[in-house]
């Protein structure tokens, strides 16, 4: 099914701060024939490509990833902040442009020696996937492929991320 899905995303200019462009995917959440196509897309994607699990970032990575998992079979995965789980976790601390974040996930959750898409709704500079793939190789899986529903290529996400193939369902440049 062909659909313009750049129809479907908000643009919402000077957020968080002026300047920025920001690229809100609460939109397509709203209207079930495009929020339908990105989960297609993603089983057309990885269906018959060996993934174990998905893994997806707090929290409209959950969004995505919630249905896809369901539609293949295959374990969903939490990458939630700091101090939202309760049980023994593997913790990850990175760097944002002016301070410092850290994410978790239950350690008993990562399945060892097993291949986990890393997912989440928007690749802006990578710093969040960079440390989820992190938490999930400490945890002994392997991370064959990362996806985002849009990406923010001008923001150099691919040299953060390599070598691990990125695919996205829309790009925007100059961002």
């Amino acid at each position: 099914m062909a659909l313009n899905l750049d129809a479907y995303i908000r643009k919402i200019p000077d957020f968080p701060k002026k300047g920025i462009l920001y690229y809100d995917i609460t939109s397509v959440l709203t209207a079930p024939e495009a929020f339908s196509y990105c989960v297609e897309a993603m089983v057309d994607l990885y269906e018959g490509k060996n993934i174990d699990a998905v893994a997806a970032i707090e929290a409209r990575g959950f969004l995505f990833a919630a249905p896809f998992a369901v539609r293949m079979g295959i374990p969903l995965l939490l990458i939630r902040k700091k101090g939202k789980l309760p049980g023994i976790t593997l913790s990850k601390k990175y760097d944002l442009e002016y301070a410092q974040a850290e994410i978790e996930i239950h350690r008993e959750d990562v399945p060892s020696g097993k291949r986990v898409l890393l997912l989440d709704d928007l690749i802006a500079t990578g710093g969040t996937l960079n440390a989820a793939r992190g938490l999930l190789q400490a945890g002994g899986a392997e991370v064959p492929a990362i996806f985002g529903v849009v990406g923010l290529p001008s923001l150099n996400y691919e040299k953060v991320l390599a070598p691990t193939p990125i695919t996205t369902l829309i790009q925007y440049q100059g961002e």
